[in-house]
Order: structure tokens, then sequence, then C-alpha cells
């Protein structure tokens, strides 16, 4: 059975710099090459980048945030409940929708600068995969 990760690298300054889009080893060299596709290596520092698991846990966080932070205070507000629905849904609708693409790649970068300082990777939940089938 294996310990819980350990923090390798700074925690903070490694998720500050994956939520800015930057390579978290450096913070200088971008980190997607498109919306939300990781690059291989950094240009930079020519860190690998690929290797932390980023799958459905920066999708989570981000409905997570935007459920808790604005769905249900926005629920809270009268003018939600008393407006014509055929203005107001396009309305909110069109705005989560905005807020959620937006935050997504940042939280995406700071989970991959959260990996990056955990020392967390794809080797690591293969051998994890491994023991398990053990």
């Amino acid at each position: 059975m294996r310990a819980m990760a350990e923090i390798v690298h700074p925690l903070m300054r490694s998720i500050s710099r994956g939520a800015r889009h930057k390579c978290p080893a450096c913070g200088e060299s971008r980190l997607f090459w498109r919306y939300l596709k990781v690059i291989d290596r950094c240009e930079r520092c020519d860190h690998s980048l690929a290797q932390y698991p980023a799958d459905d846990g920066p999708a989570y966080l981000t409905i997570l945030l935007v459920g808790h932070l604005i769905v249900a205070p926005l629920l809270l507000f009268p003018i939600v409940w008393e407006s014509d629905p055929r203005w107001s849904l396009p309305i909110i609708l069109t705005s989560m929708a905005v807020i959620t693409l937006s935050l997504l790649p940042r939280v995406k970068g700071g989970w991959v600068g959260l990996m990056y300082a955990l020392g967390v990777n794809d080797r690591d939940s293969k051998l994890h995969t491994a023991d398990a089938a053990d």
C-alpha cells in the first residue's frame, strides 16, 4: 500500500503558475497548445507536462465552483423568479456558459500545477492500478 503523496515542489507557486497557463516547473513557457490540450514538453525547460493526470478532476471542480458560488446565490435574487423567462433564461444560461468556459482552463492549469507540486504522474497511477489488480 502506498503512502499519501508528499509535496515535492512549492505548492502555491506551482498552482498559481498553472492557473496562469504557464509551465509549473519554470513559470515561463505556455502550458496549453489549444483550449485544454496540455503541451507534451515545456518549450523552455523541457519538463514533461503530459505526464500529469488531469482527467475529470478539473471539470468536476469547475462545476462545483460555478454551482456553489454563482448558481446558488443567483437563486436567492427575486429578479430571477419575477422576470420573464424568455429574457432571463437566455441571459443567465449564456453568462453561465461564458463563466464556465473561461474558468475551466484556469482550473485545469491549477490542477496540473497541483499534480506537479505533489509529484503525481501517470506512472504512479499505472503502478497503483497494477497494485490494486494483485
